[in-house]
């Protein structure tokens, strides 16, 4: 395997010596959901690196064979045994240092909702008592601010762009 550009590309990729196999390397898909009941947002506490024992929004890596909102509606059943009614897209993250897209839905809860194997505790939370300095990503504290901007209208997406800065 060497790095090089492969012919009627524009940059450097993994390409098998052997066979000339090109493997791209593309960012990966994280999807999330905002859930809401009765005025107040469903929060997970990690029980997994990375971040372990912090507070987040329910959200994971995208899996092959499902939708977006699909992918964030598993994930919220996977970490808060929350089963939810997904509404629409409110917010993308271009991760750019991780190579990862976070894309995040409003979700409205139907029922109830538990503890998942990624999660240590899950809980409602009214506005003011979010745990803002415990949050686990930026991409997640950014969707919840739009979030809480936006609610009750829908103000289409809201994009944002995450790198770490360069000193």
């Amino acid at each position: 395997m060497s790095r090089r550009v492969p012919e009627n590309d524009n940059r450097e990729r993994a390409i098998c010596d052997d066979c000339g196999t090109v493997h791209y390397h593309n960012p990966l898909i994280v999807v999330g959901c905002v859930v809401e009941s009765e005025g107040r947002i469903l929060l997970c506490k990690r029980s997994i690196e990375p971040r372990s024992g912090y507070w987040t929004i329910p959200a994971g890596f995208m899996e092959l064979g499902e939708t977006l909102a699909g992918g964030a509606a598993r994930e919220t059943l996977e970490e808060a045994c929350a089963t939810v009614e997904i509404s629409h897209q409110f917010a993308t993250v271009d991760v750019v240092d991780a190579g990862q897209v976070h894309v995040f839905f409003y979700g409205k809860l139907v029922g109830g909702f538990g503890v998942g194997e990624e999660s240590l505790e899950t809980r409602l939370f009214s506005e003011d008592e979010i745990p803002w300095d415990d949050l686990a990503f930026h991409s997640g504290r950014f969707a919840l601010e739009k979030y809480l901007e936006d609610r009750g209208k829908n103000n289409g997406v809201h994009f944002h762009e995450l790198r770490r800065s360069k000193s």
